[in-house]
């Protein structure tokens, strides 16, 4: 049952949990696509909060939001600043009792959860320092429509070990995939090794580990609040940009992945970026769908139709 769940991370569910988000994200889209009205959510209010500036994330929910009936109110930092201006638990319990559900997109991810403690709604992590695991929930729906299956596919990640990737191995290994992440050592994601955490296997060479792989994944090498680091990430990545060399090492079918924004010339080449293995913009539209089916379930739970 999600009704009344947070979601926070991924690890927090089962496959069986996934699957049915999974399933209601490809009916929504399919109704979307058919412009048939599926106001689940009929009535409801979502708070979004943001710390961090946002594009996607932010248009995606609030435009989902209004999709399934529901009215969104965003709330910037400077106006409540939270945890300094009013404790993170005061703010919790005070916006719990004006809406339905609230999505967060936090510097920490300690303030999420904090944050989730004290409210008496469902709570969506909208990206942290730790996790992005609305960003993982569409990747894997893209790879499954242009793959067609999930389980046994390889997924190879290259690039900083960060929240995105945190989040999206964490999400192909419950869903059966093999992952592989290639970095610069000292940039493996948080908890790689740990058994049933974040297994994953680590190869730091790019070329050996892309070979034969079905999906090629990257990020951008320096995230926000880390510019001071720039030019060391720029050194240290240097040999990790996708390009045609690194595609080929895949297997000719292979798609390429970014969550976006993307840094042409640094984590991936133009060339590649524009090409025709190239599904961004499908990963950027599935932000919508996979994220409306989270919400209608933690809100409203069972969805029948």
């Amino acid at each position: 049952m999600l009704q009344g769940r947070n979601f926070l991370s991924i690890e927090e569910f089962t496959s069986d949990e996934i699957n049915q988000i999974f399933a209601l994200a490809i009916k929504l889209k399919d109704l979307t696509k058919r412009e048939i009205k599926h106001r689940l959510l009929e009535g409801k209010t979502i708070a979004m909060i943001f710390q961090k500036p946002s594009n996607r994330t932010r248009l995606s929910f609030e435009v989902g939001i209004s999709q399934l009936g529901a009215s969104a109110i965003t709330v910037r930092n400077d106006e409540i600043q939270m945890g300094g201006r009013e404790p993170i638990q005061d703010v919790a319990r005070t916006i719990s009792r004006y809406v339905d559900g609230v999505v967060i997109r936090a510097n920490s991810h300690k303030d999420i959860e904090q944050f989730a403690k004290f409210a008496s709604v469902p709570v969506i992590n909208g990206l942290s320092d730790e996790s992005h695991p609305c960003q993982a929930m569409a990747d894997l729906l893209t790879i499954y429509e242009h793959k067609k299956a999930l389980r046994g596919k390889k997924l190879v990640y290259i690039g900083d070990g960060n929240n995105v990737c945190y989040s999206l191995v964490q999400l192909a290994n419950i869903l059966g995939l093999k992952t592989v992440v290639s970095c610069p050592k000292g940039y493996e994601p948080l908890n790689w090794n740990v058994e049933g955490i974040c297994k994953t296997e680590i190869v730091y060479d790019p070329i050996e580990a892309a070979h034969e792989a079905d999906v090629i994944y990257t990020d951008v090498w320096t995230s926000m609040g880390q510019e001071e680091e720039r030019e060391k990430r720029l050194r240290e990545f240097s040999n990790y940009t996708i390009d045609n060399k690194i595609m080929k090492s895949a297997k000719t079918d292979a798609i390429f992945m970014h969550c976006l924004p993307a840094h042409r010339g640094e984590e991936v080449s133009g060339e590649v970026f524009e090409s025709g293995q190239s599904v961004v913009f499908d990963q950027a539209e599935n932000r919508l769908h996979a994220q409306k089916a989270i919400l209608a379930l933690v809100i409203e739970g069972a969805i029948v139709f």
